[in-house]
Protein backbone atom coordinates (compact mmCIF):
# COMPACT_ATOMS: atom_id res chain seq x y z
CA UNK A 1 0.00 0.00 0.00
CA UNK A 2 1.29 3.32 -0.90
CA UNK A 3 1.18 6.24 1.95
CA UNK A 4 -1.63 7.76 0.39
CA UNK A 5 -3.96 4.71 0.58
CA UNK A 6 -2.70 4.58 3.88
CA UNK A 7 -3.50 8.10 4.76
CA UNK A 8 -7.03 7.69 3.73
CA UNK A 9 -7.49 4.39 5.72
CA UNK A 10 -6.27 5.34 8.84
CA UNK A 11 -8.02 9.12 8.74
CA UNK A 12 -10.50 9.77 12.44
CA UNK A 13 -14.51 10.15 11.61
CA UNK A 14 -15.29 13.28 12.01
CA UNK A 15 -18.91 13.36 13.37
CA UNK A 16 -19.26 17.22 12.04
CA UNK A 17 -17.68 17.06 8.55
CA UNK A 18 -21.63 17.21 7.31
CA UNK A 19 -22.52 20.17 9.30
CA UNK A 20 -19.61 22.34 8.14
CA UNK A 21 -21.11 25.24 5.72
CA UNK A 22 -24.30 25.25 7.23
CA UNK A 23 -23.76 28.26 9.41
CA UNK A 24 -25.94 30.40 7.28
CA UNK A 25 -29.37 31.07 8.37
CA UNK A 26 -32.24 28.72 6.74
CA UNK A 27 -35.31 30.01 5.66
CA UNK A 28 -34.80 32.79 3.04
CA UNK A 29 -38.35 34.19 2.78
CA UNK A 30 -40.13 35.64 5.05
CA UNK A 31 -41.49 33.89 8.03
CA UNK A 32 -44.58 35.82 9.29
CA UNK A 33 -45.90 34.73 12.97
CA UNK A 34 -49.64 35.75 13.58
CA UNK A 35 -52.19 35.77 16.44
CA UNK A 36 -55.25 34.48 16.25
CA UNK A 37 -58.58 35.40 18.93
CA UNK A 38 -60.61 32.24 19.43
CA UNK A 39 -63.40 32.18 22.24
CA UNK A 40 -62.58 34.46 25.03
CA UNK A 41 -59.19 35.14 26.49
CA UNK A 42 -57.66 32.02 24.18
CA UNK A 43 -55.83 32.66 21.32
CA UNK A 44 -53.44 30.81 18.69
CA UNK A 45 -50.50 31.46 17.47
CA UNK A 46 -49.60 30.68 13.72
CA UNK A 47 -46.15 30.75 12.10
CA UNK A 48 -46.23 30.70 8.31
CA UNK A 49 -43.18 31.03 5.84
CA UNK A 50 -40.67 28.61 7.10
CA UNK A 51 -38.21 26.80 4.88
CA UNK A 52 -39.64 23.93 3.21
CA UNK A 53 -36.25 21.93 4.14
CA UNK A 54 -37.22 22.20 7.62
CA UNK A 55 -38.67 19.27 9.45
CA UNK A 56 -41.81 21.12 10.75
CA UNK A 57 -43.06 18.30 12.94
CA UNK A 58 -39.57 18.10 15.03
CA UNK A 59 -39.52 21.59 15.18
CA UNK A 60 -43.15 21.85 16.51
CA UNK A 61 -42.11 19.60 18.76
CA UNK A 62 -39.45 21.25 20.61
CA UNK A 63 -41.68 24.41 20.04
CA UNK A 64 -44.32 22.38 22.62
CA UNK A 65 -41.03 21.48 25.06
CA UNK A 66 -39.67 24.88 24.86
CA UNK A 67 -42.93 26.81 25.60
CA UNK A 68 -44.91 24.07 27.46
CA UNK A 69 -47.95 24.41 25.05
CA UNK A 70 -49.79 22.29 22.58
CA UNK A 71 -49.38 22.75 18.97
CA UNK A 72 -49.40 21.05 15.32
CA UNK A 73 -49.34 21.27 11.78
CA UNK A 74 -51.66 22.21 9.22
CA UNK A 75 -51.63 22.06 5.98
CA UNK A 76 -53.76 24.73 4.10
CA UNK A 77 -54.63 24.88 0.26
CA UNK A 78 -53.39 29.00 0.61
CA UNK A 79 -50.71 28.92 2.90
CA UNK A 80 -49.07 25.88 2.61
CA UNK A 81 -47.51 24.33 5.82
CA UNK A 82 -48.55 26.27 8.62
CA UNK A 83 -47.29 25.62 12.52
CA UNK A 84 -50.39 26.31 15.31
CA UNK A 85 -49.33 26.76 18.71
CA UNK A 86 -51.71 27.68 22.15
CA UNK A 87 -51.71 30.82 23.76
CA UNK A 88 -49.98 34.11 22.40
CA UNK A 89 -46.30 32.81 21.53
CA UNK A 90 -45.27 35.23 18.81
CA UNK A 91 -42.09 36.36 21.54
CA UNK A 92 -41.42 33.11 22.01
CA UNK A 93 -41.20 31.66 18.97
CA UNK A 94 -39.40 35.18 17.44
CA UNK A 95 -36.45 34.62 20.32
CA UNK A 96 -36.42 30.78 19.46
CA UNK A 97 -36.18 31.02 15.73
CA UNK A 98 -33.25 34.28 15.87
CA UNK A 99 -31.47 32.05 18.28
CA UNK A 100 -31.31 28.56 16.67
CA UNK A 101 -30.46 30.71 13.86
CA UNK A 102 -33.43 29.22 11.52
CA UNK A 103 -34.85 32.57 10.27
CA UNK A 104 -32.61 36.08 10.97
CA UNK A 105 -34.31 38.89 12.93
CA UNK A 106 -35.18 40.78 9.75
CA UNK A 107 -37.04 37.98 7.87
CA UNK A 108 -39.58 37.97 10.91
CA UNK A 109 -42.65 39.22 10.51
CA UNK A 110 -44.75 39.56 13.81
CA UNK A 111 -48.67 40.26 13.37
CA UNK A 112 -51.86 40.22 15.85
CA UNK A 113 -53.30 42.13 18.23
Amino acid sequence: MTDAELSATFTPFDPFADAEGDDQVVTKGIVHIRLQQRNGRKSLTTIQGLNSSLDLAKLTKAFKKEFCCNGCVVDDKELGRVIQLQGDQRNKVTLFLVEEEIAAKKMIKIHGI
